[in-house]
């Protein structure tokens, strides 16, 4: 059994009115500053490993931050001594194993990772950590308000949604992230040329993603002919995609531009 199998034990309960990571991420981190909104995330609970809440500890003051709203936020400064030379943000990055393998592939990219899963942000730490990797930073919170409260305009040189969740059920698709509206959001922050790269293993969701970003004028396919692209080969095939291609689910690839 490898390293990376070894079981880990769960990581202690914290003792009431105790923070489960003091020095780490914040539960809400937003608290009531802002408007309670339809949540297109649906937060999930399980066990914090060990070496997730040790990597929590450790590495949160230098490379965790959480999404509060209260501040602009400087990514060069963030990035500052990574040798990078531009910062994309990944929304939704689960247990992060193909995070750190981009981060790993293309050190020049700084990724900004933002998801509200704590196993999954322990878990990204430490494989930056064990991989060396100094150009991923981990955002904890709403990505609506990372993107409308605390990125500059013209920040980003990319975004990246795989695998988001797709709410299946008719009367939930209202919840769906890649919508008319957040497409606008997205656009203040991402610089012009900016590649938006979206992935899903849902059908109607990935029709849903083409006519979206189709039909938004700040975004044009990079396929010249329109519709899907092929998978490009900076992203990593993931376990949840394995699973899903095991179930013989189709993948879809978007790859569109900022104009």
């Amino acid at each position: 059994m490898s390293e990376s199998e070894t079981p880990q034990r769960p990581a202690p309960p914290a003792r009431p009115n105790e923070p489960r990571f003091p020095d780490g991420p914040k539960p809400d981190p937003a608290g009531s500053h802002f408007e309670r909104r339809i949540r297109s995330f649906q937060p999930r609970r399980s066990r914090v490993t060990t070496a997730q809440a040790d990597a929590l500890q450790r590495l949160w003051p230098k490379w965790g931050l959480d999404i509060d709203g209260q501040r602009v936020l400087d990514l060069p400064g963030m990035f500052a001594g990574a040798g990078v030379d531009r910062i994309v943000l990944e929304i939704g990055f689960g247990m992060g194993e193909a995070t750190a393998q981009m981060a790993a592939d293309d050190p020049s990219t700084g990724i900004l990772a933002a998801d509200v899963h704590t196993p999954g942000q322990g878990n990204l730490l430490n494989l930056a950590d064990r991989g060396g990797l100094t150009n991923v930073r981990v955002a904890n919170g709403d990505a609506i308000i990372l993107l409308r409260e605390m990125l500059p305009a013209d920040s980003l040189d990319g975004l990246r949604v795989y695998f988001p969740d797709p709410w299946p059920k008719a009367r939930h698709h209202k919840r769906r992230l890649i919508q008319p509206e957040f497409l606008s959001l997205v656009a203040g922050p991402l610089k012009p040329g900016a590649l938006v790269h979206c992935a899903t293993d849902w059908e109607d969701y990935a029709e849903q993603m083409l006519e979206v970003l189709t039909a938004h004028p700040d975004y044009e396919n990079t396929v010249p002919d329109g519709g899907f692209a092929p998978r490009p080969a900076f992203r990593p095939l993931t376990r949840f995609e394995g699973k899903g291609l095991d179930k013989s689910h189709v993948v879809h690839d978007l790859l569109f531009r900022r104009r």
